[in-house]
Parts: C-alpha cells; structure tokens; sequence
C-alpha cells in the first residue's frame, strides 16, 4: 500500500488540475523553474552551514571542549555532543545518537535520554538558515535565542525526565 501512496496523490493532482481545466504541463513547468530560483537562493546559506558545521567538527574543537567537561558530566559525557550538535544538524544528531546505541545499547539509560533528547529538540540553525534565507531575512530577531533556548530546556527536560522513568 505504501507504495501506492506517491502515485495516487499525483494522479489526484492530475485529475483535480483537469476538472479545473487547468494546464496541468504548463503550470508543472512554470513550478519547475521556480524550484530552480529556489536552490539557487538557498545554496549559499546551505553552503555556508555545511562548511561550519565540518569545520567545527573536524578541527578538534568538540573533543577540545569534551576533555575540559568529562569531570562535570562523568558517564553522561557521550550525551554532550548529540546536545551540542543537534540544533545545528539533524544528521550529525542521528550519528552520534547511533554511536551512543553502539556505544551503550539502545535500552540502557543513556541511550534512552539520548532518544528522548533527539526527539525532543529540533535542528534550529539549520531551519533558520533554510527558511529565513529563502527569504532574505537577514536579521533574526528572537528566533535564534528562543529556538535556542526551546532546545536547551527540551534537552534538560528530557534528561530528568528519562532519569526519574528509566532508573
């Protein structure tokens, strides 16, 4: 059935665009070549992102910080660069969240505040570089600092609360 889902929602549109009498082919095309003007406007802020987020992790500066913060944090140190790197990117947030199952297991405590961390955060630099590039907000106002802070108490909330259900 899944594997219907794709075509029935075109064919829909299809039908739907041929009861409107609608130019289906055409307006098709005209979407097309605003998608082109869309990555265009959008690979900069994208390119700029990537090349920060590879440059803080393959410089050494994560696993500079991480050997300062290993007495603080003890055991739960693995959970510090999927909090760190989370609001920045979704795929390095699923890496080191795979790394802590493989590390620990998926049921052991650790790995239980690490899913509940990824589900309770969200990739906020990465949805402010997409959306307000595409449309050429420059200044983000709150957004960044209440994105920021929504992702700093999700990931707070997440390890007590792990802790009082999972212990």
């Amino acid at each position: 059935m899944s594997n219907l889902i794709l075509p029935i929602i075109v064919l829909f549109i299809v039908f739907y665009g041929f009861f409107r009498k609608v130019d289906i082919y055409d307006t098709f095309v005209d979407g097309a070549k605003e998608s082109f003007d869309m990555v265009f406007k959008l690979f900069p802020n994208l390119l700029g992102m990537i090349l920060g987020i590879n440059i803080f992790i393959k410089s050494g500066f994560l696993s500079f910080v991480l050997g300062f913060l290993k007495p603080i944090f003890g055991v739960f140190i693995d959970l510090v660069p999927l909090c760190l790197m989370r609001p920045i990117s979704g795929s390095s947030g699923i890496v080191l969240l795979n790394n802590i199952f493989s590390s620990y297991g998926v049921d052991s405590l650790i790995g239980r505040m690490a899913s509940v961390i990824q589900g309770s955060t969200d990739t906020t630099l990465y949805i402010l570089t997409l959306y307000f590039g595409s449309v050429g907000i420059k200044k983000t106002r709150y957004a960044l600092k209440v994105g920021l802070l929504a992702d700093l108490f999700g990931i707070v909330s997440a390890i007590v609360i792990s802790y009082f259900i999972f212990k």
